[in-house]
């Protein structure tokens, strides 16, 4: 399918840190697959690939948080990115980060975050769309700063397979 390569090839979305916590575990992970999808109510749905160790903790997980990053976070977004916790990393001893009601971690510097109670999961094939209700939120002094992008993360090698 040429003519969706091209297509898909041509965005550029804005990346995010999702993180989940269930059981005593926690993980985290960047995306690109994720937007706003109603307005009223307001709900935001993440996609979380079916590889990645935050899409089975986040299986288990009643909310997720997610995190606008900024370019000059690129080392976070690298963290997040590149690195898996299933060869033992602890991203959050890592970064300042605070446990929320209802089982979320936020990472403290992230750009502008917000918390969301997941309404409802649906495959999409490789990925997993979660659609989350956001209850709480939080945002930096900086609401200027240019977001960091796909552009700017391709730099790096991904913890896992994009599949």
């Amino acid at each position: 399918m040429q003519g969706v390569d091209v297509f898909m090839g041509r965005l550029n979305p804005d990346m995010f840190v999702v993180t989940a916590e269930a059981g005593g575990e926690r993980a985290g992970c960047l995306v690109g697959f994720a937007s706003q999808c109603s307005i009223d109510p307001p709900r935001f749905a993440v996609w979380l690939s079916k590889a990645n160790r935050t899409f089975r903790v986040a299986e288990r997980a009643d909310r997720l948080a997610v995190h606008v990053l900024t370019r000059e976070q690129h080392a976070l977004a690298a963290l997040f990115g590149g690195r898996t916790g299933d060869e033992g990393v602890d991203k959050f001893a890592e970064v300042r980060c605070t446990s929320r009601a209802g089982g979320a971690v936020v990472l403290d510097d992230a750009a502008a975050w917000f918390v969301g109670r997941i309404v409802t999961r649906t495959d999409g094939g490789d990925h997993v769309a979660f659609l989350l209700d956001p209850v709480e939120s939080g945002a930096r002094d900086d609401p200027d700063a240019p977001l960091l992008r796909l552009a700017d993360t391709l730099d790096i090698e991904a913890g896992h397979p994009a599949d």
